[in-house]
């Protein structure tokens, strides 16, 4: 029985563009996750925001300081939300931004096929070895494609031509029911020449490679 089976209509996949409107930092809760009070922040699960400005060493620490960084957040209420980033021993003193970007959807997607992720195989076999042994390596998040109906008017479709033509790493939200799922990638393909036939509309395909890791909130 499938009755159980999560329905794939209205998924939706954005594009992030311009950054909005800077969002006030009143407090810090140094841990693993960090957790940042702002007030009446509007953001939401999955949101990417850019840290700045926040004295102290929570701030301002070379290794895990979060100034000048970008952050998918999550954990999200009405006055906080949380960055995956661990600064036990860190100090929060005082102010500090956080900048979101804006998402754009991308329409008249029909299908979204990933590539499936996958890890690399080490080989730790020794001498003392009885049989061959192995680890894990770093995990490859691969790649994922998106068939669409070409709509040269839409702002998500020509968001990620900007990016395809300009071979830049964009940050791109995945929402399917609850879950949200953000990632950075580069788009390796766009169908700048869509296919047309008779009694048909303009189709396409996108690829996209995954770069980092895939954050689920």
């Amino acid at each position: 029985m499938s009755i159980n089976a999560q329905l794939a209509q209205l998924s939706k996949l954005y594009i992030a563009s311009t950054a909005g409107g800077a969002k006030t930092i009143s407090g810090g809760a140094a841990g693993n996750p960090t957790i940042l009070t702002s007030t009446a922040h509007g953001l939401a699960n999955g949101d990417v925001v850019a840290v700045a400005s926040i004295t102290g060493t929570m701030g301002t620490d070379v290794t895990n300081g979060l100034n000048g960084k970008s952050f998918v957040i999550s954990n999200v209420t009405a006055n906080t939300f949380c960055v995956n980033v661990n600064t036990l021993g860190l100090t929060y003193t005082s102010g500090g931004t956080a900048t979101p970007a804006t998402w754009t959807q991308i329409k008249e997607i029909k299908s979204i096929k990933p590539g499936g992720a996958s890890s690399s195989k080490i080989d730790v076999t020794d001498l003392d070895s009885t049989a061959k042994e192995y680890r894990s390596g770093l995990i490859d998040n691969g790649t994922f494609s998106a068939d669409i109906n070409v709509l040269e008017s839409d702002a998500g479709q020509t968001a990620v031509l900007a990016a395809f033509l300009a071979s830049t790493v964009n940050n791109y939200k995945f929402t399917s029911g609850t879950k949200v799922r953000t990632f950075a990638a580069t788009c390796l393909k766009f169908p700048t020449a869509p296919d047309a036939s008779v009694d048909n509309v303009l189709t396409g395909s996108c690829e996209w490679q995954i770069s980092g890791t895939i954050t689920v909130s």
